[in-house]
């Protein structure tokens, strides 16, 4: 059961269809999930909050507070707790203040700090179902990673026809089944990732690196771990954390370490994905002192670094998969695709700097997947989601005979 132990986040926000809430929340208990509901005040005027308790065997958390005994509810605590959150029905003004993080009650607050997955279930009228703003809303927060159960067609509360039937309960359960599913799509494989820049040292004070946070590749290492794979991530120095216990981490600094780190690993790995901006340069004599302001210019003589991509490339066993990157300013298809066949990658993964909110220092990124028999283009989104878009790419690849 992929549901069993799972401890879910409902969220349930004032619409009619609230009352399929006491369904799912039913469902969900029955697949063996661990059900904690969040409740808009508006959500309360639809169903009450005894009727759910008495499903969940839990208080329903409705205020910030109790105005009772002043017992604090803490939405950090259920971001933290949860392995998912669903918030079924979302009302067009729910989805606005998701999209927006206008944080004016307990059901927001609580999904502003989840750190789990979010499943969002829209449930209006056809109109605001069809309108700009909801469809722009609903655009913001696939953007930010979040995974938008389409709602339904039919009769409407208003009568009218068409698009914006919360969809069923079993459907909405089977949606989460299957995404659980999906996350043991890794296991048993080892998988190589690195990340972030390499400094290339000038003197001790001094070095040459590049931009990269790591946001990617760290990103890539929580999505491949979440689905079950044992992850050797290499990074350098960056300000990034690892949560999932199935990372094991390995801090370099220079393009020499991540070299020597990465040929070291990737015999013993299934997978190897490198997310990393390796230095192509290095100094060939860096100064062992400070090196002091004494003349108007200072010239350095540069080096190449050992390409980490090629020589695993040239090691790859069949059993193999290698996933590279490439950054480029011009011509990008078309390097790319040069990139990936000169270093013997199976597919790569394209980002170009002329695409806005896509490249490094940003949380987003707008990437292209090029393989030999695909290009396959992606919008802009959350590099968590983007991570998602990789590793199923990923998994169709090993998928195949």
């Amino acid at each position: 059961m992929a549901l069993n132990g799972k401890k879910i986040v409902l969220g349930i926000s004032g619409s009619i269809a609230a009352y399929k809430a006491a369904v799912l929340t039913r469902l969900l208990i029955k697949e063996g999930a661990e059900v904690q509901i969040v409740i808009t005040p508006a959500g309360k005027e639809f169903i009450t909050p005894i009727t759910l308790s008495a499903l969940t065997s839990k208080p329903v958390i409705s205020e910030f507070f109790s105005q009772r005994d002043g017992t604090w509810h803490s939405h950090v605590d259920l971001g933290l707790w949860a392995d998912a959150m669903l918030i079924a029905p979302a009302t067009a003004a729910t989805i606005g203040k998701m999209a927006n993080g206008i944080a004016d009650n307990m059901l927001i607050t609580t999904y502003l700090s989840m750190k789990a997955p979010v499943f969002i279930a829209p449930a209006m009228d056809l109109d605001m179902c069809a309108h700009p703003s909801t469809v722009r809303n609903l655009d913001l927060l696939r953007s930010y990673g979040n995974h938008i159960i389409e709602p339904a067609s039919g009769e409407l509360a208003s009568k009218l026809v068409g698009k914006g039937r919360m969809e069923e309960p079993e459907n909405i359960v089977k949606v989460l089944q299957d995404y659980f599913d999906a996350k043991q799509t890794l296991q048993g494989k080892h998988v190589l990732i690195t990340a972030g820049p390499t400094y290339e040292q000038i003197d001790p004070v001094r070095f040459i690196g590049n931009y990269s946070s790591g946001r990617m590749g760290f990103a890539l290492a929580e999505e491949c771990a979440e689905r079950g794979a044992e992850v050797t991530l290499i990074a350098g120095p960056v300000e990034q954390k690892t949560v999932h216990p199935a990372i094991r981490r390995i801090d370099v600094q220079s393009a020499s370490e991540m070299y020597a780190a990465t040929l070291s690993a990737f015999p013993a790995s299934d997978i190897g994905i490198l997310c990393a901006a390796v230095a192509d340069f290095t100094p060939k004599d860096p100064a062992r002192v400070k090196i002091k302001r004494e003349k108007d210019d200072l010239i350095l003589h540069l080096v190449p670094t050992q390409d980490i991509a090629a020589a695993l490339g040239r090691e790859k066993k069949a059993h193999q998969c290698l996933v590279g990157f490439a950054l480029e300013t011009n011509d990008e298809v078309a390097h790319a695709r040069e990139k990936m066949k000169r270093k013997n990658l199976d597919f790569i993964v394209l980002n170009s700097l002329n695409d806005k909110g896509a490249g490094f220092r940003v949380s987003t990124n707008k990437i292209t997947i090029l393989s030999q028999e695909e290009q396959i283009e992606f919008p802009l989104k959350d590099k968590r989601a983007v991570a998602e878009d990789i590793v199923l790419h990923l998994v169709k690849t090993i998928a195949k005979p």
